[in-house]
């Protein structure tokens, strides 16, 4: 015989039994069909309702005490509001159980439903506090984590050296150089796809070909290790920034926070070369010192061979002549020698453009006229046709400029570094060192 159970029935009745006397429970129960038999007609007959599954099992929880029983019941239906109702109020005509007067009273018909919704709000609001406690999304997640995967197979191999490297290596104007494979999967992780490593201690020539055309950014550890191949980098490959990792980390490590925090606080290698004091054409410039001053002393003594006759006057004049070239090129263009506040302005000029990769333009009182980028320095100097007292610039003077500057009658010329292979005719050069009193 199917029988509802009151997790699927739609109401419960709830009613209250008082007896005179002393009854067991199949008396209540064998009273409620006896007595409600043929009351309400066929279609609501207990039996067949309860046969049918439309009334679920009759509940009854009797105790007795002082010769009287009372008790509880409880019948769910899946009927309708209407025909629940019904039920209920017949249950309430039964007058006697067993030989003993009795007295039923219906307490309520409980809705199954509302008690239910009630339950799901309460339940949906726990549920909806604790995935919101937890952050992103789990699809979110998901997909981060796809998407990391992803750009770590993109890793590759690039140059007769096969260095480790991202897929964006021909495409980029700026590679970022770092030090092993594991950076760069790391970098790749978080979308760097213009990463390459060095793969080791020594210097690829793949790195030295690709720092002659790309703007190249060095991202080291946060170590020894780190400081020493960036020196290397710095001596052989044309290197433009410097980014370095906290102290005591790798860039394996980094988060994605990390790396553009890095990234974003990289310098110029000009400027990491002089807080570090590293000189990476220390011995090229040695060399071209000595060279040069062999070759004025050579000169000096055959005009002393050939000229030892003249008298007292060419020789004041010969001594003239080896003078150093910065006084010798003050005097061509009437010069004035740099006082303490000169020097003072002129560093403030060149600390104002580290890391710009720009040039100041300057008149005789040292102020400023205009401001550009080196690159676009020379065809600049070509164009100008009113007198240029100064230039200020933020890097090295190559042949090229130095031959620019001759032509423009520049008088003086301030650079970070100065490299003595490298003469102007029309002016001096004066670095960024000899600034400092």
């Amino acid at each position: 015989m199917g029988k509802i159970s009151i997790v699927s029935a739609k109401y419960i009745i709830n009613a209250s039994i008082e007896i005179d006397g002393v009854v067991d429970r199949p008396d209540v129960i064998g009273a409620i069909f006896g007595q409600t038999e043929g009351l309400l007609g066929t279609d609501l007959e207990l039996r067949e309702l309860q046969r049918g599954g439309r009334i679920g099992r009759i509940e009854v929880n009797i105790e007795t005490k002082g010769g009287k029983t009372k008790g509880t019941m409880t019948i769910p239906s899946s009927l309708d509001k209407a025909e629940t109702s019904i039920i209920a109020a017949a249950l309430e005509v039964i007058e006697r159980i067993g030989p003993c007067n009795a007295k039923i009273k219906v307490e309520s018909i409980e809705d199954v439903r509302i008690a239910k919704r009630k339950y799901i709000i309460e339940r949906a609001k726990s549920l909806l506090s604790g995935l919101m406690n937890k952050g992103s999304s789990d699809s979110q997640e998901i997909a981060e984590e796809v998407a990391k995967s992803v750009r770590t197979m993109e890793i590759r191999e690039y140059g007769r050296e096969k260095l480790a490297a991202g897929p964006n290596i021909d495409e980029s104007d700026e590679i970022i150089v770092v030090e092993g494979r594991a950076d760069v999967i790391n970098m790749l992780k978080y979308g760097f796809k213009n990463v390459i490593a060095m793969n080791g201690n020594s210097v690829p020539q793949t790195i030295i070909d690709l720092s002659k055309k790309k703007t190249i950014t060095v991202f080291i550890d946060g170590d020894r290790g780190g400081q020493l191949n960036l020196k290397q980098l710095l001596t052989l490959a044309e290197i433009d920034f410097v980014a370095v990792a906290p102290d005591g980390k790798e860039v394996e490590e980094l988060t994605s926070k990390e790396i553009h925090k890095c990234l974003r606080g990289k310098i110029t290698a000009e400027q990491f070369s002089l807080e570090h004091n590293i000189d990476t054409n220390k011995e090229e410039k040695e060399n071209n010192k000595t060279n040069e001053s062999k070759k004025q002393d050579k000169q000096y003594n055959n005009n002393n061979h050939n000229n030892n006759q003249k008298d007292n006057r060419d020789n004041k004049d010969k001594n003239k002549m080896r003078k150093p070239i910065i006084n010798a090129r003050r005097e061509k263009n009437d010069e004035k020698e740099l006082s303490s506040e000169d020097k003072k302005i002129l560093k403030e000029r060149i600390e104002d453009l580290l890391g710009s990769k720009a040039a100041y333009i300057l008149d005789r009182n040292l102020a400023i006229l205009g401001k550009l980028p080196i690159s676009e320095l020379t065809s600049t100097l070509k164009d100008i046709k009113d007198e240029i007292y100064a230039v200020v610039l933020d890097g090295a003077i190559d042949k090229d400029l130095s031959e620019a500057l001759d032509k423009a009658s520049v008088n003086m010329v301030v650079a970070m570094n100065k490299d003595n292979s490298i003469k102007n005719r029309r002016g001096i050069i004066i670095s960024y060192d000899e600034l400092e009193d």
